[in-house]
């Protein structure tokens, strides 16, 4: 299908080929009829795109910071990489879309086939979307009417904040295309309302629609005419929909309002308070978030779980369903918002026109009639790449599940260093897979991972999703007889360790031979191997500490959610399990935990584990959430036998009793390594690279370490 894709990097509007969307449970899958191009958010990624990097840097000091405080740890090449691999991904574009349900996802209740919605979907021949973001279209509305709903429910949210009343005065500043609905939606409330812009002909929509205006490229003052329009009393309210760096609109409507007045941001502005303007008049001002209540909440969006209608009147789906209503009502005058159609193979024109037609509005896309959608949505596997010509012995060939951020960043780009041939990589959307796919040389790229499954050329599977389906991913392929590499964690309970045991000892009974591997990339690190060189010299024991300075994320992080991530010590500290069970050579005897008690942590990822070995040895595995970022994240300090070693962020390693020192460039934590051995393995048929049964090991006593800092 057709998908229009943004790149930062280069400014480039794409029509991509991507593969239909999965219709995941709680989700529709829709066949587009027509979307519309936001006039202000999607011109400004455009713009922002075909901006230099000075420009870029410019327009987000906050991001230049990061990055500043990136290079302080990680050092400027692996900075620059980043940075460029971030700018480089697609951004699927778009928000507002009208089509017909061709397939409803497991869960879902109150749609089924054929049902005509709007949806927040973006431009693209089928969507998937969530159904708490979809709404029915009433009979007797167009698509190019309906597809205005969820801009519509933008406006509308930021006129509940304002909570209007029949026969109160506002001012709208911004006379865009949400301002100018918002005039209207106003008006159908009852009020008097004084719009603000420089464009001459919005400002005559916006008379026609019923409102004052204020022109403020004729040098108009908006101040003072707020203060006639209100009768010298001063204004009820001021909704900001304009879009403008400028702190003015803001000052302005607080000197426009009467005392207790209400401000709300539904655009972008400036934000440079006067506290006088708000403190002498006792205003309010509020940020309105998007389409209403459930916006960015996972459980509501992704989830399915609905608010309690008692409780929570207006959400997202319900604002989208009010705005459609007030169309079937005849309360909404649409047409002279359109200002252009183009078919969707013509997108790059239509943003084009965005950048050269300040005054444009509405700009719609539609697609094209497919009379048998079942056929077309029944493949979802197209090609990217010519096979990779082998070279010597057979190379082992391998598909991928996964292809989000770090997947597609860095595991991905790390086997494509290795001797295989990438056939099929699955993303449940499409984009992403797509994307890293033709860029890593994937052959072809689905979002069906039973293509992966059940081909008979893949040899292994490189698991890279989220970590609440590693297990499921891990035991279907080896019930597949195909080899498994799974990104860390193996899996978030014991209960799923056993299922994937219990699959692969059934394959290897079968006579599969599969290999199971787990990315424990850091025993494969430069330093780290030169470090278990040293240290098998020595029978003696030895004492580890491990600090990891993790660094806080938020608490609303998929990785946080006990569900999907499983919290961060099963999804990072395991690395460090990992590597003192390697370096000491010998199984765990016994495993602690502590951690930092705060009656605001909810996360349980600053922690104290302490490590007894079979063998005499022990470590103590420090991880830290609550430090600095910019102190070095990862240090390891060994001491064995009147001798200590320091391994600094896996940049440098330094003997103390045998004095050495061993530097390597950039921060090299073993993951081509990990990827190598995997493929090597593979490929020679010899013993897997990391022991099997060392690998539950460590899985599970990542899990027993969660279990006690959660219950502690």
């Amino acid at each position: 299908m057709k998908q229009v894709l943004q790149n930062l990097a280069s400014g480039r509007t794409e029509i991509a080929e991507v593969p239909i969307p999965q219709c995941k449970g709680g989700h529709l899958l829709v066949q587009s009829i027509t979307s519309l191009i936001s006039a202000g958010t999607e011109r400004m990624l455009v713009d922002f795109g075909r901006s230099g990097y000075l420009e870029k840097a410019r327009q987000q000091p906050e991001k230049v910071k990061m990055v500043l405080n990136k290079v302080k740890t990680d050092g400027l090449v692996p900075t620059i990489n980043a940075v460029r691999s971030k700018l480089d991904q697609p951004i699927p574009m778009g928000y507002s879309n009208v089509g017909r349900v061709v397939e409803v996802g497991s869960g879902v209740s109150g749609f089924k086939v054929g049902n005509l919605v709007l949806s927040n979907g973006s431009h693209a021949e089928y969507v998937s979307v969530p159904q708490n973001l979809c709404a029915k279209v009433p009979e007797g509305i167009s698509t190019s009417d309906a597809v205005f709903g969820v801009v519509g429910a933008i406006a509308l949210q930021g006129i509940r904040i304002a909570a209007p009343t029949m026969g109160e005065n506002f001012v709208v500043t911004g006379l865009g295309l949400i301002g100018l609905m918002t005039v209207q939606l106003l008006r159908a409330q009852g009020c008097r309302v004084l719009g603000v812009d420089f464009d001459e002909n919005k400002l005559a929509l916006a008379q026609q629609y019923g409102a004052d205006v204020v022109d403020l490229s004729a040098g108009e003052d908006p101040i003072s005419a707020a203060e006639c329009f209100s009768r010298g009393r001063g204004v009820d309210g001021v909704i900001l929909t304009a879009s403008t760096k400028s702190s003015d609109p803001v000052h302005q409507g607080a000197t426009m309002c009467r005392q207790r007045g209400r401000i709300v941001l539904v655009g972008v502005t400036g934000l440079e308070l006067n506290r006088a303007d708000f403190y002498e008049k006792e205003l309010s001002f509020q940020v309105s978030c998007s389409y209403g209540p459930g916006r960015y909440d996972h459980a509501y969006e992704e989830g399915g779980a609905d608010y309690p209608f008692g409780f929570v009147r207006w959400t997202e789906q319900r604002n989208f369903e009010a705005v459609l209503d007030v169309m079937a009502a005849g309360g909404l005058s649409l047409d002279a918002l359109k200002t252009k159609k183009f078919e969707i193979e013509a997108a790059p024109k239509a943003y084009d026109l965005l950048l050269e037609d300040k005054g444009a509005l509405g700009v719609l896309l539609t697609y094209p009639e497919v009379e048998n959608a079942d056929d077309t949505i029944s493949s979802r596997t197209i090609r990217l790449n010519d096979p990779t010509p082998r070279k010597g012995k057979e190379w082992p060939i391998l598909a991928a599940i996964g292809a989000g951020n770090y997947a597609g960043r860095r595991l991905l780009p790390c086997f494509s260093k290795c001797d295989a041939e990438l056939k099929v990589i699955a993303s449940s959307g499409g984009v992403s897979g797509s994307h890293y796919g033709k860029k890593l040389g994937f052959q072809q790229t689905t979002t069906d991972t039973d293509v992966i499954f059940s081909d008979p050329e893949v040899d292994g599977v490189i698991i890279g999703t989220q970590h609440n389906s590693h297990a499921g991913f891990a035991v279907k392929a080896l019930e597949n007889g195909k080899s498994v590499f799974v990104e860390k964690p193996l899996g978030l309970t014991i209960e799923e360790l056993d299922k994937i045991e219990k699959a692969y000892e059934a394959a290897s009974e079968a006579g599969a031979s599969p290999i199971l591997m787990v990315g424990f990339n850091r025993r494969f690190a430069p330093m780290v191997q030169k470090l278990k060189a040293t240290l098998v010299k020595s029978q003696e024991p030895m004492s580890m500490i491990y600090t990891c300075n993790a660094g806080s994320i938020p608490t609303d992080s998929w990785v946080q959610d006990l569900e999907r991530g499983g919290g961060r010590i099963i999804g990072e500290a395991c690395h460090f399990i990992d590597l003192a069970r390697f370096l000491a050579g010998s199984p765990i005897a016994k495993i602690q935990a502590v951690r930092m008690l705060l009656a605001s942590d909810h996360c349980f990822d600053t922690a104290t584990i302490t490590i007894e070995f079979e063998s005499g040895s022990i470590a103590a595995i420090n991880y830290f959430a609550n430090g600095h970022n910019n102190f070095p994240k990862e240090q390891l300090t060994v001491f064995q036998n009147g001798k200590t070693f320091f391994l600094d962020n896996y940049r440098s390693l330094k003997g103390y009793g045998p004095s050495f020192s061993s530097r390597t460039l950039g921060q090299d934590k073993g993951q081509v390594g990990c990827c190598k051995a995997f493929c090597n393995s593979l490929r020679s048929g010899d013993l897997p690279p990391i022991a099997v049964g060392e690998i539950f090991e460590v899985a599970k006593a990542s899990i027993d370490v969660h279990t006690m800092i959660r219950e502690a």
